[in-house]
């Protein structure tokens, strides 16, 4: 593998899209990637065989060796990552064992060290099959987290959101109006009221989820249109922009291109996951900024507009204060969260079909899938490139 292939795959996994790697697989690419994060888990686990009988208030103790375990585990991940550590088939079958020990290897030395158990959330239920699912359910997490680089997106999508509070204002003042249009008449519907003060918390949870169920579906159906319009433009100049700033910025494009463009490299379903949740992650949170603006704008003015008289008569009773601010009725902390999902929601789909907030919302996002793909298609030409211009080996003719 050439330095520049080398660096190219790290790039790949800086930007959340770790599956445009050539012969992308689990035993050589996810799981060296695992290792930290499997470790962290590990060794928190172990702090659980600490006599939590004999620290009485030191629970502080167990939070420092955490934070300290924490930070040990992200500097040899940090360091794995940078010289690209592959595992060989000995090592992936002892860092599975090892991994596939601790459900049994904790409850035995925490009776050993403490003679009692701490069972895992859930536990209690179950017996030590709490640990098996807890470790199993840690293992596949991790694993597809680490195989769609989950980790890269949530990251780069935090430090955007930096920016888009920042731009937060001309958000809002592009999108809330529309919003507004919609949702603000059904604010003052004393049959919605009801029903909302009647839903509990996990229900209205489940609500939101289907909002952004329902954003996701919407971007996905939208993703395969934009793949097939950028895979049909890998000119010399796009291939040149996308690659200015990354490894390949040295790449002979134009050597590449003999034939004025670079044939498209059907994707695999697992790359177009990838994007997709490349996609959702970003929509997500631009949605995420503009609902928490609904969440404020309806709770002020269910504040300055609905008093406690008027509440009682939409809802039937009297309004039960929140628990946290007893001055807000848990009524309206509802209504306020179901217009800002329902906000949210509305605003992704119209992101994507209306012209100006296409432009405005929807085309930044698609810029770094473009680009992404355009790196991803000179990333496998070089390696095509350096296969044909590889010398046969002894023994054998090179191909006429």
């Amino acid at each position: 593998m050439s330095p520049q292939q080398a660096q190219t795959e790290r790039w790949f996994v800086r930007h959340g899209v770790p599956t445009m790697i050539e012969g992308y697989a689990f035993a050589g690419h996810v799981l060296p990637r695992m290792v930290p994060s499997l470790a962290f888990f590990a060794l928190v686990s172990l702090l659980w065989l600490v006599p939590v009988r004999t620290i009485g208030s030191g629970w502080w103790i167990l939070l420092g060796w955490v934070i300290v375990v924490a930070a040990a585990v992200r500097l040899v991940g940090s360091v794995s990552a940078r010289r690209r550590v592959r595992f060989s088939p000995g090592a992936t079958v002892v860092v599975l064992v090892l991994f596939g020990l601790m459900p049994f290897t904790v409850p035995l030395l925490q009776v050993a060290v403490d003679g009692a158990i701490t069972p895992p959330p859930g536990g209690r239920l179950i017996g030590v099959l709490g640990f098996v699912v807890f470790f199993a359910g840690v293992f596949v997490l991790t694993m597809l987290g680490t195989t769609y680089g989950l980790g890269a997106l949530l990251g780069r999508a935090l430090r955007r959101t930096l920016a888009d509070l920042r731009n937060s204002v001309h958000l809002v003042g592009r999108a809330l109006p529309a919003l507004l249009f919609v949702t603000l008449f059904l604010f003052f519907t004393g049959e919605l009221w009801q029903a909302v003060n009647r839903l509990d918390w996990w229900r209205l949870t489940l609500v939101v989820v289907l909002f952004a169920v329902v954003a996701v579906l919407a971007a996905a159906s939208r993703l395969r249109e934009e793949i097939g319009r950028v895979e049909q433009d890998f000119s010399p100049s796009r291939l040149r922009s996308a690659c200015r700033g990354t490894p390949l910025a040295g790449a002979p494009i134009d050597e590449l291109t003999r034939d004025g463009t670079l044939a498209a490299v059907p994707l695999t379903g697992r790359q177009v996951r990838n994007l997709l949740l490349m996609l959702a992650i970003r929509q997500l949170v631009q949605a995420a900024v503009l609902g928490v603006a609904l969440f404020t704008f309806f709770l002020v003015l269910g504040i300055l507009m609905v008093t406690p008289e008027t509440a009682e008569q939409w809802i039937g009773a009297k309004p039960v204060p929140s628990p946290l601010i007893p001055l807000l009725p848990v009524a309206l902390l509802r209504i306020a969260t179901l217009f800002a999902g329902f906000g949210a929601m509305y605003f992704v789909v119209t992101s994507m079909s209306d012209g100006d907030h296409r432009q405005q919302f929807f085309a930044p996002i698609i810029d770094k899938i473009e680009r992404a793909l355009a790196v991803r298609a000179v990333y496998l030409a070089v390696i095509e490139d350096d296969r044909s211009s590889r010398p046969a080996a002894p023994g054998r003719s090179a191909p006429g």
